[in-house]
């Protein structure tokens, strides 16, 4: 235990989260106090690091949250150099991981080989002479997980939770998002071009003259654009009901005849009556396509989508090409040591693998004892919060309590691993063991068309910094890799903790009453448990988080997208609020005294602050701002705080100071 306490204090030291010399009391430092805290609490407790971090040349931001995922891969790539230098038994998950692991780090192979491993692949691509045949190597580079313009996932029947069934979802394009195409600025402008500019050079690299390689690019870009036409956008994907169109395998045959999809299923290997189709639009735009573009340029849109697909699997130039395209996106100045790609490989393709070497050293069984303990109490928080509601009618209430309590919840690992037995690894051919485990991914989804619903099943590695909400299976959950500092803390006082995993455990609670979880019942069923007017009232306060969120200016014109990021922003709301009144009920609260200078309910709000400290390039918080659904780190602690009168009491926050509401315009959705 005092090997693992040792790690995960130099890590929090070295993000500054407590000072090593007091190894068994967490201090708070670095508050600004040119910052008043009603003003901008975010830069008041993170304003001296992050106007003093330097964000590494390696990566598009630094500190807590998903940047933290980058030390985190350290801690994986020490175990990795470990296992990889070791005399392994054959077929053991450490032979399998250092072996995989060993073939990505072999460059000098890797450079010599060249795009050689490739070569077969788009030889089949110039032997395509028809539509049908372009459909055939799509199914072909399916079973690799290698998706083009299908995009196929299996996953549980949204009005029948407990039976997994195939989801088709708008997919074929190579920019972020749907408006990258259509947008006008220059920034979305440079990125165009620099994504033409990277087909034309995957092109060249794999022996296309160069202006035969430029017009293939723009063809290429030409048919992502018609498909991108049909996209819903991020916003509009958002609704439940509309993203669930079950249909017969037979009636969607015979609406979109030049797809073949009788013959793509058979292909797969895959034996069904009905599937969902997510985005309707986007399968009848690509039916007409597939005879309105010509095969030609049909064959390069599957080349760009190949080689795109295998850049990093490929010799350097390719590589490095990738890489150039992906940091305008980014910000990311310099490529990652190679050391740390390969891990993150390692983590993506056998990553349960891995994961079992890391819980082993790394993992305390202490920490997932005290997230049973703070997770109950954030449940009973909820209830009473339920009862508490002034908008909400007791029949509903009574069925939103099911819903909580009928929770599955995830903590640190899982009690069954991924079994990788079937999957061969070379260590001296690493683009055939990427191969080899898309594969193995892919058999391991197929297998599960039509069967019940494994509930015990994780959608992410345990070492992965981050916690999920999975409404069809209504179930929250914590990896071991959140359960660090500056979330998680087995030597921190309750106010740190509640502040920390507290408010991300009441973040994910929520999700099974935001905008989207709502609509799920107790079994993961989308499935209507309210009263109409009850409903209507909540649609209205949601409204109101829009409008609050979409006031935000990120970077000169760009807002966040209120529609997009309501449900994450009700979840921090309400995560909030359910996390201080869990804290309410320790002694340490109820003792009031302080530590550092800070009452407990201050300690409690800062911890908030420090566990969004975060910094990102601003190329990257452009593209996150178009794409993801949480708003960004600044906004995640000052946007809810301005709607929890408690803050305002902790730290006097008055008329006048500019994170200041009125006490009647303060949000409470829960």
């Amino acid at each position: 235990m005092k090997k693992r306490f040792s790690l995960s204090l130099v890590l929090a030291v070295a993000l500054g989260y407590l000072q090593p010399s007091l190894a068994q009391k967490v201090h708070i430092t670095d508050i600004d106090p040119s910052v008043k805290p009603g003003d901008d609490f975010f830069m008041y407790v993170n304003g001296k690091w992050y106007n003093s971090v330097e964000i590494p040349s390696t990566q598009s931001g630094v500190g807590s949250y998903s940047f933290l995922n980058f030390p985190q891969r350290i801690r994986m790539q020490g175990i990795l150099d470990s296992v990889s230098a070791a005399k392994n038994a054959a077929g053991s998950i450490e032979q399998k991981v250092g072996d995989f692991y060993a073939s990505g780090m072999d460059v000098a192979t890797i450079n010599k080989r060249g795009y050689e491993p490739l070569k077969p692949i788009l030889k089949r691509i110039d032997g395509i002479k028809d539509v049908a045949s372009v459909m055939k190597f799509v199914v072909e580079q399916q079973k690799f997980n290698n998706y083009s313009i299908i995009g196929f996932r299996v996953g549980p029947d949204i009005k029948n939770s407990a039976i997994n069934i195939v989801n088709l979802a708008q997919t074929g394009i190579g920019l972020p998002e749907r408006d990258y195409y259509f947008r006008t600025d220059s920034s979305t402008i440079g990125i165009q071009k620099a994504y033409i500019a990277y087909l034309t050079t995957l092109f060249t690299l794999s022996g296309t003259e160069a202006s035969a390689a430029a017009k293939m690019a723009t063809a290429v870009y030409g048919i992502e654009k018609e498909l991108a036409a049909s996209h819903k956008t991020n916003i509009e994907r958002r609704n439940v009901q509309a993203n669930y169109n079950k249909l017969a395998v037979a009636d969607i045959a015979k609406k979109q005849p030049n797809i073949g999809w009788s013959t793509y299923f058979s292909g797969l290997g895959v034996k069904i009556d009905s599937l969902n189709v997510q985005q309707p639009a986007y399968y009848d735009r690509l039916n007409a396509l597939l005879t309105s573009v010509s095969i030609d340029d049909w064959k390069a849109y599957l080349k760009a989508r190949t080689l795109t697909a295998y850049a990093d699997f490929l010799s350097e130039p390719f590589s490095k090409a990738s890489f150039e395209y992906s940091k305008k996106l980014s910000g990311q100045a310099t490529q990652k040591p190679r050391g740390e790609e390969i891990t993150e490989a390692v983590d993506r393709s056998l990553g349960h693998g891995l994961a079992q070497l890391y819980v082993k050293k790394y993992f305390p069984e202490e920490a997932k004892k005290r997230m049973r303990v703070l997770v109950d109490n954030l449940k009973t928080a909820f209830e009473n919060r339920i009862t508490q509601l002034d908008w909400m009618s007791d029949s509903t209430k009574a069925k939103a309590k099911e819903k909580l309590y009928a929770f599955s919840e995830k903590i640190g690992y899982p009690d069954k691993w991924r079994d990788y037995s079937s999957v061969k690894i070379n260590r001296a051919t690493y683009f055939e063991n990427r191969l080899a485990t898309s594969q193995n991914d892919f058999n391991y989804s197929i297998a599960k068309v039509g069967k019940p619903v494994d509930r015990t099943e994780w959608g992410t590695t345990p070492p992965t910094v981050t916690a999920y909400n999975n409404p069809p299976l209504n179930e929250i959950v914590f990896p071991a890799g959140i359960l660090q500092p500056p979330y998680f803390d087995l030597n921190a006082d309750d106010a740190l903790n509640y502040g920390g995993i507290g408010m991300v455990i009441g973040h994910e609670i929520t999700h099974s009453f935001d905008d989207q979880g709502a609509q799920f019942d107790k079994v993961g069923n989308v499935k209507n448990w309210w009263k109409a007017d009850d409903f209507k009232k909540f649609k209205a306060r949601t409204q109101q988080v829009i409008d609050q969120y979409n006031q935000y200016t990120v970077l000169d014109s760009v807002h966040i997208k209120g529609a997009l990021t309501v449900g994450e922003n009700t979840a921090d709301i309400a995560g909030i609020a359910i996390a201080f009144d869990a804290f309410k009920m320790t002694e340490q609260y109820k003792r009031g005294e302080k530590i550092d200078g800070f009452t407990p309910e201050q300690r409690f709000f800062i911890s908030i602050a420090r566990i969004w400290r975060v910094k990102t390039k601003d190329a990257y918080m452009r593209t996150y701002v178009n794409t993801n659904p949480h708003s960004p780190a600044k906004w995640r602690v000052n946007g809810p705080l301005m709607n929890f009168t408690p803050f305002y009491k902790a730290f006097n926050v008055q008329p006048g100071d500019k994170m200041y509401k009125p006490e009647s315009e303060r949000i409470t959705v829960w």
